[in-house]
């Protein structure tokens, strides 16, 4: 299962600019290039970013961490685990 990496205002931003994006296939320029929008709608909803996780991003509350990005790097400079 993935762990997710994303917080709230992060999936909020994301399912409204997907669903925007997403209707440029019914209405406006029509282009099939708006199917595009699924990706980030899709994200949204599962609450897991794969571009975050070669980096050790992470949008949302852990412990004691504010809303925020954090990267996720140990002290001995090995990622988290």
């Amino acid at each position: 299962m993935l762990k997710r990496n994303m917080g709230a205002i992060d999936r909020g931003a994301r399912a409204v600019f997907g669903l925007v994006v997403l209707s440029l296939v019914f209405i406006g320029p029509q282009t099939p290039w708006a199917w595009l929008g699924l990706i980030p709608l899709a994200t949204a909803v599962i609450g897991y970013c794969p571009a975050y996780a070669p980096f050790g991003l992470r949008s949302c509350q852990s412990g004691s961490t504010r809303q925020g990005y954090v990267n996720e790097t140990r002290e001995d400079g090995r990622g988290s685990s």
